[in-house]
């Protein structure tokens, strides 16, 4: 062994609890490393090791700046494919100093295997009804979150599968792809009636596009931004129901919330005018599918196209997927090559700077000062 690894073992082999059997192996240690007194100190570097789970598929799979200042840190990295169940983040919990997670289920009992190690959880988005607020303010655990960064791209989304549900463009493509030329008859946006439930960034970016396209726009929402509704003529409904009963399309981007899950329901579908359709990249709870495969199949719903399921991914054999009056993407809406990068370096700063004590944070359930 050269000199470097004996200094490298007898520093760590003082750091350690070890045995009087142990301490003797290692005075006679000379050509082989001892297997017990190695097994010891790789769990001391490793409690020394600040560990991460990254989660986020959309963070591990574009290219950015992100993954050289991840690497930078060196963490500890350990990944995994989310969204990921509750059984499955039992089965990591408890290893980890840092989450930089997606839509993972960080419930109460994740959080209680989790702790005393865990010191932050840092999520790639803004959506926080996959995580227990109220458990991770019990425990002290700051939540951070990205807000600001995807507004654009989720707006475009939604004017995208807009676009395609009232131009019939799926059929027609699929039609030509066939070698066949199918001419179908779609509809303009122009003095269409589009109700836009939630104002916040989303909702305001989508209001913007809708004005550009000539739209009449009609909104509800607890917050309600007077300048900006003012500026681009906003009419303000008072209850969700009185913007079903008047809109011709349903644009969603509200927070998910015990309120606000299944906001889209049969007694409201009900209340739509003849032709409406629903265009949904929110949160796949804020729509009671099996309303809205009941709407399509009756004609009561003319369209519902969507970025975001219940359950994700959905089941192969769900009937939305198939349904040629439904358009479904699989929760794309915010993953470009120019909105991912802000994101993750915006949810890895956040861990950086909270590990390392300084620089600008954004949390969410208020355990530390946010910069937002």
């Amino acid at each position: 062994m050269g000199i470097r690894n004996k200094q490298i073992h007898l520093k760590y082999t003082m750091m350690i609890p070890i045995s009087a059997t142990n301490v003797c192996r290692a005075t006679f240690f000379r050509n082989s490393l001892d297997r017990i007194v190695w097994r010891e100190i790789a769990s001391v570097i490793r409690l020394m090791t600040t560990r991460v789970l990254l989660t986020t598929c959309s963070f591990q799979d574009t290219p950015g700046p992100h993954h050289e200042l991840l690497l930078s840190q060196g963490y500890e990295v350990i990944r995994a494919r989310g969204p990921l169940s509750e059984t499955k983040m039992l089965e990591l919990a408890g290893e980890f100093d840092a989450f930089l997670c997606g839509d993972d289920a960080i419930t109460r009992a994740v959080l209680e295997k989790s702790v005393p190690r865990l010191k932050v959880i840092s999520k790639y988005g803004i959506g926080l009804d996959k995580i227990d607020l109220a458990t991770t303010k019990e425990m002290n655990i700051p939540v951070m979150f990205t807000p600001g960064v995807n507004h654009t791209t989720v707006a475009e989304h939604t004017f995208c599968l807009l676009l395609a549900l009232l131009k019939n463009l799926i059929p027609s493509v699929d039609a030509t792809r066939r070698g066949e030329w199918l001419r179908l008859t779609g509809h303009e946006l122009y003095a269409k009636k589009i109700g836009v439930i939630g104002l916040g960034r989303i909702g305001q970016e989508v209001i913007i596009r809708a004005k550009a396209f000539g739209m009449e726009v009609h909104g509800y929402g607890h917050f309600w931004p007077d300048d900006f509704c003012q500026q681009h003529g906003v009419i303000r409904h008072q209850s969700v129901d009185s913007i079903f009963s008047t809109c011709d399309i349903i644009s969603p981007h509200t927070k998910l919330s015990a309120d606000s899950r299944h906001l889209i329901n049969r007694e409201r579908l009900a209340l739509l005018p003849e032709g409406a359709v629903i265009v949904n990249t929110g949160r796949g709870e804020l729509a009671d599918a099996a309303a809205i495969l009941e709407a399509l199949d009756s004609g009561r719903l003319a369209g519902y196209a969507t970025d975001v399921m219940e359950q994700e991914p959905p089941a192969a054999d769900e009937p939305l997927l198939r349904h040629p009056r439904a358009i479904v993407t699989a929760h794309v809406g915010s993953r470009t090559y120019e909105s991912v990068p802000r994101q993750a370096l915006k949810a890895l700063n956040n861990l950086v700077n909270f590990l390392n004590g300084s620089g600008d944070v954004f949390c969410a359930n208020g355990v530390v000062p946010s910069a937002e």
